[in-house]
């Protein structure tokens, strides 16, 4: 019987449980985009372009068309065309336009795709396939200072320019000035990315691997001009997207041409090259920050310029200066954002945009204030804690960023470390400990659900949320039955990552979670005001886009406190990090494991941007060098330390069950903490991540 009980909380949030397609995922039960069967299916190979611009002159497509197995070859000259004003969230999206034109505009820029009976056989195409470029002068040299550089887009709004800089740097008795770099990076998600695609009448569909079926139906069907209803897209279970799948990726378009093309089903899967050379990156960035400090530490003024690359095809932004706004109290504090146009794959949102980047600047450069003055680091930072937004004036919705660092220095022993540098040894080794504080914006955006109450007492929770790997269906599971008052095996195995289910954000930009939570709750408070059936299911169905509206406007944000002991060989420039801590606000906390998981994945994010990660191209051919995992370092096992990951009390006001995103704030700050350590180990500032081991040998021995 559909009894639906008044609202009271079930117990199913706060509790640990395992993911529930963790056996399916073990066994290989659980199907992923490249998985999924579909009958009198062919198979679509990527062309990329060795060419970093230019145009291409001829494609000979007679040497491969009575190739084996060979059913197609797609390139700009027979390509369906796509809407050129079709876009994303920064507006019309130039990397959407695959096979539109015989311009080359970046070198691994998709110029065709080889459709054959076989996977193997579209690959020995594609190796045999001639191609003529004409060959333009490139430009894939980032720098601050690059003749192109402009002002960066404002669509997140204006840029600090609180009190007079000028005259409270002079007024310092301490002012550190200098330049933080990051390379660029890339996703690396486990999964490489796939699309099948496939054409019923006039109804499209997919099996993806994106962060957001709705949103990516979305972009589809714009770029092709068909009517959204006609339009469905599934991505089930996706291995891994940090960012990377958010956008409708270059596998779903090529696949959907190749289908319209031979009116069969096509499967796109890009090789792990390809994942590279197409799939969007974050952009190197060149920051100065400038800080000026009274002799008892408290911050006069901050300034933070940062550069970052970006492609002329689309806009971007990588909010660099966000927690520089919010973070600490000043009386001046001016910041910029300059974007530098360059011939490479377009970049976009990778885990913790902006954040992760712009902490390793802001947080090294308080560290140098503090070595400067002789303070605790942590002191200093709880000296210049704000009230209310330092820019805004906002107040705080929750701030417990002092509680972080305090509980973290707690436990991690803080209160015994001598602040000197290059003092503690272990044999020839040098030890050092560091730490960062660190912000994430929080939030929600529109979101739909609908909760069925079926006539067994079950009940069935349909929404368009995607899980990436991070547990969401396990989350939003206990969220249901919590909203609902019932027992969790009262809740049937959630309808989801289906663009049919209706409008939801996407898994990205720490909101998912908070987002669909949002809506199931909505949804169930609507379901307990119907009558009750006891021979037909009832259903409820909610969209919180007016809801939204309502939320009181304040500064909502994450909050943690990163800790990080290191080993540094001086004779080789080996680093080794021994332990991190991590303590995190995120509001109450859904599941305890799967949000412990989801921080120390991030906390081992922040560890592999601080060793190792680095996208390199030659400069005179513009082309990654090391577009695989052979060349482009991830950490691996051997690299990751003891990590702790904690929550200290915290409850978001006016989100429903007061939860917080918890997907990036893991990786921001881990960067600085490792590079203040770093630097406590051996005395030496570094400044460019990764910290390499040849830049540690020449600093270390000078």
């Amino acid at each position: 019987m559909n009894t639906i009980p008044p609202r009271r909380g079930s117990g199913a949030v706060g509790v640990a449980r395992s993911r529930l397609e963790g056996p399916g995922k073990v066994t290989g039960y659980v199907r992923y985009a490249a998985d999924e069967s579909v009958r009198d299916l062919a198979f679509g190979c990527l062309v990329t372009s060795p060419v970093a611009r230019g145009r291409i002159r001829h494609i000979d497509i007679s040497a491969v068309r009575d190739m084996p197995g060979v059913l197609d070859v797609i390139d700009h000259t027979n390509a369906p065309r796509l809407n050129p004003e079709a876009g994303s969230f920064f507006g019309p999206d130039g990397s959407l336009q695959l096979l539109q034109s015989d311009e080359v505009p970046y070198a691994g820029r998709p110029v065709a795709l080889v459709v054959a009976e076989t996977w193997e056989q579209a690959q020995r195409a594609v190796a045999e396939l001639p191609i003529d470029y004409l060959e333009e002068p490139h430009d894939t040299a980032f720098s601050a200072d690059h003749p192109a550089a402009r002002p960066a887009l404002d669509l997140f709004g204006p840029e600090a320019n609180r009190g007079d800089l000028d005259t409270e740097l002079a007024k310092s008795a301490v002012v550190v000035d200098e330049r933080y770099r990051t390379p660029e990076e890339h996703c690396s998600a486990m999964e490489p990315h796939s699309a099948t695609a496939w054409w019923d009448g006039v109804d499209l569909y997919a099996v993806d691997s994106n962060q957001g079926p709705w949103t990516v139906a979305n972009a589809l069907s714009a770029l092709f001009d068909l009517d959204m209803k006609r339009v469905h897209i599934k991505a089930e279970h996706v291995g891994g997207g940090f960012g990377s799948k958010g956008l409708c990726g270059p596998q779903l378009i090529l696949a959907v041409m190749a289908a319209t093309r031979i009116g069969r089903p096509v499967r796109v899967t890009l090789s792990r090259n390809d994942v590279f050379l197409t799939t969007t990156i974050r952009p190197p960035t060149d920051q100065r920050v400038r800080i000026g400090a009274d002799l008892d530490g408290r911050f006069r003024a901050i300034q933070h310029e940062a550069a970052f690359a970006i492609s002329p095809l689309v806009e971007y932004i990588e909010g660099c200066t966000e927690l520089t706004k919010t973070l600490y109290n000043a009386n001046a504090i001016h910041t910029s954002l300059t974007a530098v146009p360059v011939d490479t794959v377009p970049p976009y949102s990778m885990r913790a945009p902006g954040a992760a980047p712009g902490s390793f600047a802001l947080e090294c450069a308080v560290d140098e204030v503090a070595e400067r003055l002789g303070l605790d680091p942590i002191e200093l930072r709880l000296r210049n804690e704000p009230t209310a937004g330092p820019v805004s004036g906002l107040p705080f919705s929750s701030r417990e960023v002092a509680m972080c660092l305090r509980e973290g220095a707690r436990r991690f022993g803080w209160a015994t470390r001598d602040h000197r540098p290059r003092v503690r040894r272990e044999g020839g080794l040098l030890l050092g400990t560091g730490v960062a504080a660190t912000s994430f914006s929080v939030g929600a955006f529109p979101s739909s659900a609908s909760i069925t109450a079926e006539i067994d007492g079950t009940f069935t929770v349909s929404i368009g949320a995607s899980d990436i790997g991070t547990g969401a269906r396990t989350a939003l599971t206990a969220i249901a039955a919590d909203a609902l008052g019932v027992e969790i095996e009262r809740i049937r195995p959630l309808r989801m990552a289906d663009s049919d289910l209706g409008p939801a954000w996407s898994a990205g930009g720490s909101r998912g979670t908070t987002s669909w939570t949002w809506a199931v709750a909505e949804a169930a408070a609507r379901l307990r005001e119907q009558p009750t059936d006891a021979t037909n299911p009832v259903t409820a169905t909610a969209d919180t886009t007016q809801l939204l509206g309502a939320l009181a406007d304040s500064e909502r944000h994450a909050y943690s406190a990163v800790f990080a002991e290191v080993v540094v060989d001086p004779a080789t420039g080996e680093i080794r990090v021994r332990r991190l801590l991590g303590m995190f606000a995120i509001g109450r906390v859904v599941n305890p494991l799967l949000a412990r998981s989801q921080l120390i994945g991030g906390m081992i994010g922040g560890l592999s941007m601080a060793l190792h990660e680095e996208g390199v191209r030659d400069p005179r051919t513009g082309r990654q060098v090391n577009a695989d995992f052979a060349g482009y370092h991830i950490a691996a096992h051997a690299d990751v330390p003891d990590i702790e990951a904690d929550f200290v009390p915290d409850y978001e006001p006016g989100i429903p069950m007061g939860v917080k995103g918890a997907g990036e704030i893991g990786n921001v700050g881990t960067a600085a903490a490792i590079a203040n350590a770093v630097w406590h180990a051996t005395g030496a500032r570094h400044r460019a991540l990764p910290l390499r081991l040849d830049r540690v040998l020449e600093t270390t021995t000078r």
